[in-house]
């Protein structure tokens, strides 16, 4: 390939405002489709019973490290705003579930995780990179989508949660 071609790619990739989406991916302003969530150890629910609360939707992998270094802040935002007023989930891509587990485990992760089976969320959510965090209204419709790691629990970061969310400190 010639170097004006390899820049051209270049030049595209980093283009604001142009990215790739997955199939069936749900755009900001949509509203998340049905979806099963499979946990851990078993465990099974239903993406819908997450409405009615905000709900912030994290995709990682156990191998990814800016996945890795921002679940602490997750698990203290989950933690500061409690299952009353902001639902907290994680949604692993790792291929190897005890992998994955051994991770939240480790680093004593209590808000709700579960393991993306089918690549079914990671389309629908468009994780074509992670981490992707995606803050979901109480009716179930995207608000933001935000791409790379962050301190969550920061007050750039909250400022912008409770913002668009709508909640209070």
């Amino acid at each position: 390939m010639n170097k004006a071609l390899l820049i051209f790619f270049w030049l595209l990739a980093l283009a604001p405002g142009v990215s790739a989406k997955t199939p069936g991916e749900v755009e900001v302003g949509g509203y998340l489709r049905e979806a099963p969530l499979y946990g851990f150890f078993g465990d099974f629910r239903k993406l819908s019973e997450f409405r009615g609360k905000p709900l912030i939707i994290n995709v990682w992998a156990s191998w990814c490290g800016p996945c890795r270094a921002e679940m602490g802040s997750l698990e203290r935002l989950s933690r500061r705003f409690g299952r009353n007023k902001l639902n907290v989930i994680g949604i692993s891509t790792d291929d190897d579930a005890a992998a994955a587990a051994r991770f939240l485990s480790r680093a004593r992760i209590t808000f709700e995780n579960y393991l993306d089976r089918n690549l079914l969320l990671e389309n629908m959510l468009g994780a074509s990179t992670i981490p992707l965090t995606i803050l979901v209204d109480a009716q179930g419709r995207v608000v933001e989508k935000i791409n790379g790691a962050r301190d969550w629990d920061s007050p750039e970061s909250l400022s912008m949660i409770t913002r668009s969310l709508h909640l209070k400190r």
